[in-house]
């Protein structure tokens, strides 16, 4: 498997990202055969998300079924995103909202830290200030390592 160094992120990350937002479809058997698979193949990177299935089922079924891998925790990359609140049908990058989502993920899937964590889609009221916020207070603590935006335009 190709890997690429991720400017200001990951280094030697799979080219290929296996997605899990279908995750919650798997018994926990299944997503751990999946995962298993996607690492004999050279996939190191795993996205989530924390609206992927009801109540962050997809981070859940995932944190189940990676430690019946054996896969060791720091020989992959593992991402989440947060702000997108598809129950509330809106957009939330509060630094409060950012903060809890993130130790929810970490929770669910049964985490010390994520590699990346990424802002789900433009929020366009947000406040430039608690994101940064937020950003500095979880990479002070050790809960993210690198941050980005997901589904935002550049212009």
């Amino acid at each position: 498997m190709k890997t690429i160094d991720i400017i200001n992120g990951p280094q030697n990350a799979s080219s290929v990202i296996l997605g899990c937002m279908r995750m919650p479809a798997l018994s926990v058997d299944e997503a751990a055969t999946m995962i298993s698979t996607a690492n004999e193949l050279g996939i190191n990177f795993y996205d989530n998300a924390t609206c992927y299935g009801e109540n962050g089922e997809a981070e859940t079924r995932f944190g189940d079924a990676f430690q019946k891998t054996g896969i060791r925790r720091e020989d992959v990359y593992i991402q989440s995103k947060c702000g997108l609140l598809f129950q509330e049908g809106e957009f939330n990058w509060t630094k409060e909202n950012i903060l809890s989502s993130v130790d929810d993920s970490l929770r669910r899937m049964k985490l010390d830290y994520l590699d990346s964590l990424l802002l789900h889609r433009p929020d366009l009221l947000y406040d430039p200030e608690q994101v940064a916020e937020a950003f500095d207070e979880l990479e002070k603590s050790g809960k993210v390592r690198y941050f980005g935006v997901s589904n935002v335009p550049t212009f």
